[in-house]
Parts: structure tokens; sequence; C-alpha cells
């Protein structure tokens, strides 16, 4: 496994849509175990294939919290949204490719997910809470949209300004 370097925003391939997987490779593999250590090396609780350049439809995410709990790695391939509920949540949300920078993103509370998991079986599961919250942000991802396209203009210029300022700074560094 390797960490791979995180794209930050404002980056083109962060707004396109990902491919999806045809056929599941060792080197897909070898991406989703890269894209976890990636992940919980930054920390966070999920990430998609185009925050570390490939444009595919692939997700990884670990919302478990308690430290008592072993850690419930999970990867999905061409994850897609099969139900969402009527009743809402509010969690602020923060993304690996936009960092320091935090929003409340309303979004559906329980969503039912389709996918395939790294042996290409079908897999479906509903998530609520943190993991219903972040598995959408997830598939976001692969549509090529992010966590800011939520918020009003006037916000989102806010935090891509403070984005070009961060990327010009590690740039001349």
């Amino acid at each position: 496994m390797a960490k791979r370097p995180i794209i930050l925003h404002p980056d083109p391939r962060l707004k396109k849509v990902c491919d999806p997987v045809a056929d599941l490779s060792d080197d897909l593999r070898r991406l989703a175990d890269d894209m976890l250590e990636t992940m919980y090396d930054a920390p966070g609780i999920g990430l998609a294939a185009p925050q570390v350049g490939v444009m595919s439809r692939l997700i990884v995410l670990d919302c478990e919290k308690n430290e008592d709990a072993d850690p419930r790695p999970t990867v999905m391939f061409n994850p897609e949204v099969k139900a969402a509920s009527d009743e809402r949540n509010v969690y602020e949300e923060g993304c690996l490719s936009i960092p320091d920078q935090y929003a409340d993103v309303e979004r559906p509370s329980e969503v039912t997910v389709t996918w395939l998991d790294r042996d290409g079986r079908l897999q479906e599961d509903t998530f609520d809470g943190l993991w219903a919250t972040c598995v959408q942000h997830e598939i976001d991802h692969l549509n090529g949209k992010l966590f800011i396209d939520y918020l009003g203009p006037m916000k989102r210029q806010m935090i891509t300004r403070k984005m070009q300022k961060l990327k010009r700074e590690k740039a001349r560094a």
C-alpha cells in the first residue's frame, strides 16, 4: 500500500463525472488499498478516486469513530444511491480536497446504496447518520460535485479563494 497525494480544490478533475468501473482488476484493488491508507493518514472518513487523480467510480469510507470498535474500512466500486429518505439531516461537512474548511450541508438522513465490493459481488445496504452523509458526499465526488456546491455563492467563492491562496502558498514552498 502507498499513500497518494490528494488533489486540492480548485482542480478541474474534481468537477468531472467519473467513468464506471467495467472490470475489477488487481490494479483497482491496489488503488482501493492505497486510498484507504491515504484516507486514514489524512485523517479522514471518506475518499473518492478523483481526489487522488483517478477518474473511476470508486470510493472508500470508514465512519467508525468509537475508539473501542474495530475499524470498518468499506470499499465501493460503482456505488449508487437507490433510495433516500424524505427525512433530512444537517452535518458539518469537510473534505480532504478542501482542508480546514467546513460548512453545514443538508442531505437525506438515510440512503440505500448498491455497489460492487472488492471481489466484484453486488452489495446493498442502508446507511444512516454519519455513514449516510459520508457515502452521499463521496458519491457526489464521482459526479463532479463538492460539498461547497450546496452552499450559497458568497460562501462558496470565499472558500474557493482561500483554497487558491493555499495552493499558491504550497507551490512557493
